[in-house]
Protein backbone atom coordinates (compact mmCIF):
# COMPACT_ATOMS: atom_id res chain seq x y z
CA UNK A 1 0.00 0.00 0.00
CA UNK A 2 1.46 3.36 -0.59
CA UNK A 3 2.72 6.05 2.06
CA UNK A 4 1.91 9.09 2.17
CA UNK A 5 4.79 11.80 3.04
CA UNK A 6 4.71 15.22 3.85
CA UNK A 7 7.20 17.70 4.16
CA UNK A 8 7.39 20.49 6.57
CA UNK A 9 9.65 23.48 7.62
CA UNK A 10 10.64 21.13 10.58
CA UNK A 11 10.94 17.63 8.30
CA UNK A 12 9.35 15.24 6.41
CA UNK A 13 6.42 13.21 8.11
CA UNK A 14 4.65 9.83 7.24
CA UNK A 15 0.70 10.53 7.25
CA UNK A 16 -1.58 7.92 8.65
CA UNK A 17 -5.46 9.07 8.26
CA UNK A 18 -5.18 12.39 10.26
CA UNK A 19 -1.79 11.80 12.50
CA UNK A 20 1.83 12.23 11.09
CA UNK A 21 4.57 10.48 12.54
CA UNK A 22 8.18 12.03 11.70
CA UNK A 23 10.48 10.48 9.61
CA UNK A 24 14.07 10.36 11.37
CA UNK A 25 16.37 11.37 8.57
CA UNK A 26 18.73 14.23 7.18
CA UNK A 27 17.12 13.86 4.44
CA UNK A 28 16.75 17.96 2.54
CA UNK A 29 16.01 16.82 -1.03
CA UNK A 30 13.13 14.49 -2.67
CA UNK A 31 16.17 12.52 -3.93
CA UNK A 32 17.44 12.01 -0.27
CA UNK A 33 14.03 10.95 1.04
CA UNK A 34 13.54 8.62 -1.74
CA UNK A 35 17.14 7.40 -1.04
CA UNK A 36 15.90 6.24 2.58
CA UNK A 37 13.07 4.95 1.71
CA UNK A 38 14.11 2.83 4.86
CA UNK A 39 13.40 5.40 7.52
CA UNK A 40 10.01 5.74 5.65
CA UNK A 41 8.85 2.85 6.18
CA UNK A 42 10.44 2.50 9.89
CA UNK A 43 7.83 5.94 10.08
CA UNK A 44 5.42 4.53 8.99
CA UNK A 45 5.51 0.74 11.16
CA UNK A 46 6.14 3.13 14.32
CA UNK A 47 3.71 2.80 16.65
CA UNK A 48 3.67 6.41 17.88
CA UNK A 49 0.74 8.58 18.17
CA UNK A 50 2.38 11.53 16.67
CA UNK A 51 1.23 15.01 15.75
CA UNK A 52 -2.17 16.21 13.91
CA UNK A 53 -1.82 16.46 10.40
CA UNK A 54 -3.50 20.07 11.40
CA UNK A 55 -0.74 21.57 13.21
CA UNK A 56 1.75 21.08 10.49
CA UNK A 57 2.04 23.23 7.51
CA UNK A 58 2.58 21.72 4.01
CA UNK A 59 5.31 22.54 1.99
CA UNK A 60 5.70 21.17 -1.58
CA UNK A 61 7.11 17.84 -1.39
CA UNK A 62 9.04 17.66 -4.64
CA UNK A 63 12.29 19.95 -3.65
CA UNK A 64 13.16 22.73 -6.26
CA UNK A 65 15.60 22.83 -7.89
CA UNK A 66 14.24 19.95 -10.19
CA UNK A 67 13.29 19.28 -13.86
CA UNK A 68 9.65 20.34 -14.33
CA UNK A 69 8.46 18.28 -17.70
CA UNK A 70 4.78 18.53 -18.72
CA UNK A 71 3.11 16.22 -21.18
CA UNK A 72 0.56 18.34 -23.49
CA UNK A 73 -3.29 17.28 -24.32
CA UNK A 74 -2.75 13.97 -22.85
CA UNK A 75 -6.73 13.45 -22.13
CA UNK A 76 -9.60 12.31 -24.70
CA UNK A 77 -11.84 14.64 -22.61
CA UNK A 78 -9.20 17.88 -23.49
CA UNK A 79 -8.39 17.05 -26.94
CA UNK A 80 -12.35 17.97 -27.28
CA UNK A 81 -12.43 20.83 -25.36
CA UNK A 82 -9.31 21.81 -27.96
CA UNK A 83 -10.35 21.52 -31.05
CA UNK A 84 -8.56 18.49 -31.80
CA UNK A 85 -9.04 15.88 -34.27
CA UNK A 86 -7.34 12.00 -35.11
CA UNK A 87 -5.07 11.41 -33.62
CA UNK A 88 -2.53 13.85 -31.63
CA UNK A 89 1.01 13.52 -31.68
CA UNK A 90 2.26 13.42 -28.05
CA UNK A 91 4.20 16.39 -26.94
CA UNK A 92 5.83 17.68 -24.23
CA UNK A 93 7.13 21.19 -22.63
CA UNK A 94 9.42 22.79 -19.61
CA UNK A 95 8.50 24.69 -16.80
CA UNK A 96 10.45 26.29 -14.54
CA UNK A 97 10.88 24.59 -11.69
CA UNK A 98 10.45 28.03 -9.48
CA UNK A 99 6.79 27.83 -10.09
CA UNK A 100 6.99 24.91 -7.44
CA UNK A 101 4.33 25.94 -4.51
CA UNK A 102 2.85 24.66 -1.96
CA UNK A 103 -0.77 22.86 -1.49
CA UNK A 104 -2.01 25.68 0.08
CA UNK A 105 -0.53 28.44 -0.78
CA UNK A 106 -1.67 31.63 -2.93
CA UNK A 107 -1.90 31.60 -6.61
CA UNK A 108 -0.46 35.04 -8.03
CA UNK A 109 -2.14 36.34 -11.16
CA UNK A 110 0.77 38.59 -12.73
CA UNK A 111 -0.85 41.90 -13.59
CA UNK A 112 -0.50 41.91 -17.30
CA UNK A 113 -2.50 38.38 -17.44
CA UNK A 114 -6.23 38.66 -18.03
CA UNK A 115 -6.87 34.94 -18.43
CA UNK A 116 -5.76 32.70 -15.98
CA UNK A 117 -6.23 28.98 -16.13
CA UNK A 118 -6.46 25.52 -14.00
CA UNK A 119 -5.20 22.17 -14.82
CA UNK A 120 -5.65 19.18 -12.47
CA UNK A 121 -2.99 17.04 -13.10
CA UNK A 122 -0.98 13.71 -11.82
CA UNK A 123 2.61 14.31 -11.22
CA UNK A 124 5.05 11.32 -11.95
CA UNK A 125 7.82 11.94 -9.19
CA UNK A 126 11.18 10.02 -10.35
CA UNK A 127 13.04 7.53 -8.16
CA UNK A 128 15.51 6.36 -10.23
CA UNK A 129 17.82 8.06 -13.37
CA UNK A 130 16.25 7.63 -16.80
CA UNK A 131 18.64 8.04 -19.57
CA UNK A 132 19.00 8.86 -22.91
CA UNK A 133 17.86 6.06 -25.17
CA UNK A 134 15.52 4.28 -22.25
CA UNK A 135 12.18 1.67 -23.08
CA UNK A 136 9.98 1.54 -20.22
CA UNK A 137 7.94 -1.47 -20.53
CA UNK A 138 5.15 -1.43 -17.83
CA UNK A 139 6.44 -3.69 -15.19
CA UNK A 140 9.32 -1.70 -15.09
CA UNK A 141 7.34 1.77 -13.82
CA UNK A 142 8.39 0.79 -10.07
CA UNK A 143 11.81 0.78 -11.38
CA UNK A 144 11.62 4.33 -12.45
CA UNK A 145 8.75 6.14 -10.49
CA UNK A 146 8.88 6.74 -7.09
CA UNK A 147 6.02 8.24 -6.29
CA UNK A 148 3.06 10.31 -7.25
CA UNK A 149 2.29 14.25 -6.63
CA UNK A 150 -1.32 16.00 -7.16
CA UNK A 151 -0.74 19.38 -9.41
CA UNK A 152 -2.09 21.78 -10.93
CA UNK A 153 -0.50 23.59 -14.17
CA UNK A 154 -1.56 26.87 -13.80
CA UNK A 155 -1.67 28.87 -16.99
CA UNK A 156 -1.66 32.21 -18.44
CA UNK A 157 -3.75 31.27 -21.61
CA UNK A 158 -2.92 35.10 -23.55
CA UNK A 159 0.56 34.59 -23.28
CA UNK A 160 0.48 31.05 -24.05
CA UNK A 161 -1.71 31.85 -27.60
CA UNK A 162 -0.30 35.09 -28.23
CA UNK A 163 3.19 34.13 -28.00
CA UNK A 164 3.08 29.97 -28.56
CA UNK A 165 5.27 30.33 -25.67
CA UNK A 166 4.18 27.53 -22.99
CA UNK A 167 7.46 28.14 -20.72
CA UNK A 168 6.60 31.24 -19.67
CA UNK A 169 2.65 31.21 -19.76
CA UNK A 170 3.13 28.25 -17.01
CA UNK A 171 6.07 29.09 -15.40
CA UNK A 172 5.64 32.01 -12.92
CA UNK A 173 6.31 32.33 -9.31
CA UNK A 174 3.07 29.90 -7.75
CA UNK A 175 1.82 28.50 -10.97
CA UNK A 176 2.63 24.56 -10.05
CA UNK A 177 1.22 23.97 -6.26
CA UNK A 178 1.71 20.47 -5.55
CA UNK A 179 1.27 18.27 -2.78
CA UNK A 180 0.10 18.00 -0.01
CA UNK A 181 1.28 14.28 -0.32
CA UNK A 182 4.61 12.50 -1.81
CA UNK A 183 2.83 9.02 -2.37
CA UNK A 184 5.55 6.29 -2.53
CA UNK A 185 4.55 3.35 -4.02
CA UNK A 186 4.53 0.05 -3.76
CA UNK A 187 5.00 -2.14 -6.51
CA UNK A 188 1.52 -3.40 -6.32
CA UNK A 189 -0.11 0.03 -6.66
CA UNK A 190 1.05 0.45 -10.24
CA UNK A 191 -1.98 -1.61 -11.20
CA UNK A 192 -4.21 0.94 -10.23
CA UNK A 193 -3.34 3.83 -11.49
CA UNK A 194 -5.74 3.77 -13.94
CA UNK A 195 -8.24 3.81 -11.27
CA UNK A 196 -7.07 7.89 -10.18
CA UNK A 197 -9.77 9.87 -10.49
CA UNK A 198 -8.77 13.61 -11.13
CA UNK A 199 -11.59 16.48 -9.62
CA UNK A 200 -11.32 20.14 -9.40
CA UNK A 201 -13.77 22.67 -8.88
CA UNK A 202 -13.68 26.75 -8.15
CA UNK A 203 -15.52 28.00 -5.27
CA UNK A 204 -17.19 24.51 -4.85
CA UNK A 205 -18.54 24.24 -8.55
CA UNK A 206 -17.46 21.60 -10.51
CA UNK A 207 -14.56 21.84 -13.56
CA UNK A 208 -12.61 18.80 -14.12
CA UNK A 209 -13.76 15.31 -13.13
CA UNK A 210 -12.02 11.99 -15.31
CA UNK A 211 -9.74 9.13 -14.13
CA UNK A 212 -6.93 8.42 -15.97
CA UNK A 213 -9.16 5.93 -18.21
CA UNK A 214 -9.29 8.88 -20.33
CA UNK A 215 -5.73 9.21 -20.63
CA UNK A 216 -3.94 9.19 -24.33
CA UNK A 217 0.06 8.09 -23.38
CA UNK A 218 0.32 6.49 -20.33
CA UNK A 219 3.10 6.95 -17.99
CA UNK A 220 5.74 3.92 -19.19
CA UNK A 221 4.96 5.55 -23.17
CA UNK A 222 5.55 8.75 -21.95
CA UNK A 223 8.80 8.13 -19.83
CA UNK A 224 9.85 6.59 -23.30
CA UNK A 225 9.39 9.10 -25.55
CA UNK A 226 10.43 11.44 -23.24
CA UNK A 227 14.09 9.51 -22.70
CA UNK A 228 14.30 9.78 -26.76
CA UNK A 229 16.10 13.03 -25.69
CA UNK A 230 15.59 13.71 -22.22
CA UNK A 231 17.67 12.36 -18.70
CA UNK A 232 15.24 12.41 -15.44
CA UNK A 233 17.11 12.25 -12.30
CA UNK A 234 16.04 11.44 -8.88
CA UNK A 235 13.00 14.04 -7.68
CA UNK A 236 12.34 15.10 -10.88
CA UNK A 237 8.95 15.55 -11.91
CA UNK A 238 6.88 14.92 -14.65
CA UNK A 239 3.09 16.57 -15.16
CA UNK A 240 0.88 13.64 -17.32
CA UNK A 241 -1.82 16.14 -18.68
CA UNK A 242 -5.24 17.45 -17.81
CA UNK A 243 -8.83 16.13 -18.34
CA UNK A 244 -11.27 18.26 -19.89
CA UNK A 245 -13.34 21.17 -18.28
CA UNK A 246 -10.57 23.60 -18.24
CA UNK A 247 -11.65 27.42 -18.71
CA UNK A 248 -9.66 27.54 -22.49
CA UNK A 249 -12.00 25.61 -25.10
CA UNK A 250 -11.30 25.87 -28.79
CA UNK A 251 -14.29 27.86 -30.69
CA UNK A 252 -16.85 26.66 -32.49
CA UNK A 253 -15.33 24.64 -36.15
CA UNK A 254 -17.04 27.61 -38.45
CA UNK A 255 -16.18 30.22 -36.35
CA UNK A 256 -12.32 28.69 -36.30
CA UNK A 257 -12.09 28.44 -40.03
CA UNK A 258 -13.30 32.17 -40.50
CA UNK A 259 -11.18 33.44 -38.10
CA UNK A 260 -8.00 31.73 -39.48
CA UNK A 261 -8.80 33.81 -42.42
CA UNK A 262 -7.99 36.86 -40.54
CA UNK A 263 -4.46 38.45 -39.77
CA UNK A 264 -2.67 37.27 -36.62
CA UNK A 265 -3.23 40.48 -34.39
CA UNK A 266 -7.02 40.73 -35.80
CA UNK A 267 -7.64 37.25 -34.84
CA UNK A 268 -6.29 36.96 -31.44
CA UNK A 269 -8.13 40.46 -30.64
CA UNK A 270 -11.11 38.73 -31.43
CA UNK A 271 -10.72 35.55 -29.62
CA UNK A 272 -9.80 37.04 -26.45
CA UNK A 273 -12.70 39.53 -26.79
CA UNK A 274 -14.73 36.67 -26.96
CA UNK A 275 -13.04 34.86 -24.09
CA UNK A 276 -13.23 38.03 -22.28
CA UNK A 277 -17.22 37.14 -21.70
CA UNK A 278 -16.09 33.58 -19.99
CA UNK A 279 -16.83 33.31 -16.44
CA UNK A 280 -14.64 30.13 -15.97
CA UNK A 281 -11.08 32.14 -15.67
CA UNK A 282 -9.74 32.72 -12.30
CA UNK A 283 -10.07 35.79 -10.93
CA UNK A 284 -8.94 37.77 -7.52
CA UNK A 285 -10.67 35.77 -4.68
CA UNK A 286 -11.53 32.75 -6.21
CA UNK A 287 -10.59 29.20 -3.96
CA UNK A 288 -9.44 26.27 -5.95
CA UNK A 289 -10.20 22.60 -4.61
CA UNK A 290 -8.09 19.58 -6.18
CA UNK A 291 -7.88 15.73 -5.37
CA UNK A 292 -6.68 13.13 -6.78
CA UNK A 293 -7.11 9.64 -5.53
CA UNK A 294 -8.88 6.00 -6.16
CA UNK A 295 -12.24 5.32 -4.91
CA UNK A 296 -11.09 3.00 -1.92
CA UNK A 297 -8.88 5.45 -1.03
CA UNK A 298 -5.73 3.10 -1.42
CA UNK A 299 -3.81 5.46 -3.42
CA UNK A 300 -5.08 9.25 -1.84
CA UNK A 301 -3.05 12.73 -2.34
CA UNK A 302 -4.51 14.73 -0.27
CA UNK A 303 -6.27 17.91 -1.35
CA UNK A 304 -5.01 20.92 -2.69
CA UNK A 305 -6.50 24.48 -1.62
CA UNK A 306 -5.46 27.46 -3.18
CA UNK A 307 -6.51 30.96 -3.44
CA UNK A 308 -6.03 32.86 -6.28
CA UNK A 309 -5.11 36.91 -5.94
CA UNK A 310 -4.24 39.61 -8.32
CA UNK A 311 -0.66 40.80 -7.69
CA UNK A 312 -0.14 43.70 -5.64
Amino acid sequence: MSTNVLRTPDGWWVVRDERAVRVETKAVTTAELIAHRTAVREAAASGESGTSVADLVALPPVTTPCRVVAQMVNYRSHAKDSGFTGDIPPTFFRKASGSVSGPHDTIVRPSHVNFLDYEVELGLVLGATLPVGTVVEEQELPRYVAGLVLTNDVSARDVQLTKTQFYESKSYPTFTPTGPYLALLEPEDFARLIDLRLRLSVNGAPRQDRTLADMIVRPAQALTLLARFQTLDPGDLLLTGTPGGTALKAPPKPVAKISALLPPAVRWKAFFKGQAKNPLYLRDGDLITATIATADGRIDLGEQRNAVADAR
